[in-house]
């Protein structure tokens, strides 16, 4: 191998874009220097655009118009930095014949490590080949022996040995019976995931086909946003004022302020109490047992940010909302809801719901992104600490101190431009079963494990924020028995579920009961990490 042809995308959105090229553009030296150190030349399949101030692709149209100039057998490197859009290259990737290789820079600065396991998950959805690599300097021994294996070989190996398939018969009784049981009603009263406009941010592997989902006795109501808009003109302002009282009484602290470019307002806030109340009525309306909404492209520019809106949901303790005859909804739980209209994690949610509920668990759950981490030593942690981050839609019962430990910010200009607040808290410590659903070789899968949530002392909670999104809740977490490298190569997902057990034995007992379910749904079950039933 003696060249290579770099491609990237990057975000719809002009503004992103600009911001985080400078971060893309060190990534692309520092990666041409080692691709040359091995005698490799790297040549970008476009220019930069200047005017735009960017180098990203940044629509389908113009990824499909590069990637037909692409000899289709040439050595593809796929390099990211930023969030980008998976749509943008898929249509060429997926016809691409050539060995083919992602890469992200290990940095929480943009999530570039959120944007390169979204386009994983997609070429894995999609049944195409390629290989994965990233490095927080390109220098340091994991990615050079990788590039190299690469360049020779022009594949990729990784330690998988982390991942095992579903004994069922191993299962404990108690846990088998009430899974498989909780399969059979799920399916004998089916449920609908309500779906407010799919396919956000090209988020391909997001998306689980009918044919797949209907098998497990799931189906989609599709919903417009158009018609959250209209549905939130009908709340009153009373009953928006209510929401606000709620939260207000609760603790919870919002951070605002006068300018509606830049700050948090009473008037943005205000707004996403009747996109909580409308939201939550049209679930009802139509049945639905989760919602997933997807903001970003077209409502952003309608409304402040839906995030306190799935955070709230989420929650089993959550403002009371009331239909037309006065009936309280969905009383005692929570409306899960799945944030980015991830619908993996949609059918993950559902089964969790059902599952810790039968436990006399807390049901509430939440997706995160797998933004960033760093190994950290001291206060009896010495391990991998993952640092998870979802734009506000956890519950703040995942929180140290509930709401009362909670924060309301505004969300950042460069991607919500009408503002709205976040659900803002740390982590509280404890057990946890973390989840992925994915599609593999046209069939439902899961990745499950156990971990833990540790709480960090104070300074280095704050640095790890001011190294991501300081606006967004973080959560501090270490997988069982998995390495940071070998989770990155098996990770299906931008997002991974997790939901809170009492202590490890519970959790233990929860995981099992939820693989029971799963593995009765017809869904493939994959244990990750160490997992037993002893």
């Amino acid at each position: 191998m003696r060249e290579v042809i770099l491609v990237t995308s990057g975000d719809l959105r002009l503004s992103a874009n600009k911001a985080c090229w400078p971060a893309q553009e060190e990534l692309e030296r520092k990666l041409t220097q080692c691709f040359a150190r091995e005698g490799v030349v790297v040549k970008r399949a476009f220019p930069v655009d200047t005017g735009a101030g960017h180098g990203f692709i940044s629509s389908q149209r113009m990824g499909m118009d590069i990637f037909s100039g692409i000899d289709p057998d040439a050595n593809l490197v796929f390099a990211t930095a930023a969030w980008q859009y998976s749509h943008h290259v898929l249509p060429g990737m997926r016809s691409h014949r050539g060995p083919m290789l992602t890469v992200a820079n290990w940095s929480g600065q943009w999530p570039g490590l959120v944007g390169l396991l979204n386009l994983n998950g997609s070429l894995i959805k999609a049944g195409v080949k390629f290989n994965s690599l990233w490095s927080e300097d390109f220098n340091d021994e994991f990615f050079l022996h990788g590039i190299r294996e690469w360049i020779r070989l022009g594949s990729v190996t990784h330690d998988l040995s982390h991942v095992r398939d579903l004994d069922v018969n191993a299962l404990p009784a108690d846990a088998a019976n009430t899974g498989k049981e909780l399969a059979q009603s799920l399916q004998k009263r089916k449920a609908i995931l309500g779906v407010f406009d799919e396919g956000c941010m090209g988020m391909y592997n997001a998306i689980i086909d009918d044919e797949l989902l209907n098998a497990a006795g799931v189906f989609k109501e599709r919903l417009s946003q158009s018609a959250l808009v209209a549905r939130m003109r009908t709340v009153s302002d009373d009953d928006a004022k209510g929401v606000r009282q709620w939260l207000n009484a609760k603790g919870l602290r919002f951070a605002t302020g006068k300018d509606e470019k830049t700050e948090l307002t009473d008037a943005q806030i205000h707004e996403q109490c009747k996109m909580y109340i409308a939201a939550t009525r049209i679930a009802d309306e139509f049945g639905c047992d989760a919602i997933g909404i997807q903001y970003q492209q077209g409502l952003k520019d309608m409304v402040p940010a839906s995030d306190l809106v799935e955070g709230l949901l989420n929650n089993a303790d959550r403002p009371p909302v009331r239909g037309e005859h006065g009936k309280e909804l969905y009383a005692g739980g929570p409306l899960p809801h799945f944030n980015e209209v991830d619908e993996c994690a949609g059918l993950d949610a559902l089964v969790t719901n059902r599952c810790w509920t039968a436990l006399k668990l807390d049901p509430s759950t939440t997706l995160h992104d797998l933004r960033w981490g760093e190994h950290y030593q001291g206060d009896g942690i010495d391990d991998f600490v993952w640092v998870l981050q979802i734009s506000g839609a956890a519950p703040a019962s995942h929180f140290v101190d509930g709401y009362r430990g909670a924060s309301s910010e505004r969300q950042p200009p460069m991607y919500f431009p009408l503002g709205g607040g976040t659900l803002k808290g740390v982590g509280k410590p404890g057990k946890i079963v973390w989840s992925r659903v994915f599609v593999e070789d046209n069939a439902l899968h899961v990745d499950i494990g156990l971990g833990s949530v540790v709480q960090l002392p104070e300074e280095e909670t704050m640095r790890r924020w001011q190294q991501t999104t300081i606006q967004w809740p973080m959560v501090s977490a270490i997988f069982d028995g998995i390495s940071r490298d070998s989770f990155m190569a098996r990770h299906r997902a931008n997002h991974v579920s997790i939901a809170y057990a009492s202590d490890a034995r519970t959790a233990s007992q929860a995981l099992a009961t939820k693989s029971a379910m799963f593995h009765e749904l017809g869904v493939q079950v994959h244990l990750c990490g160490l997992v037993n039933f002893d």
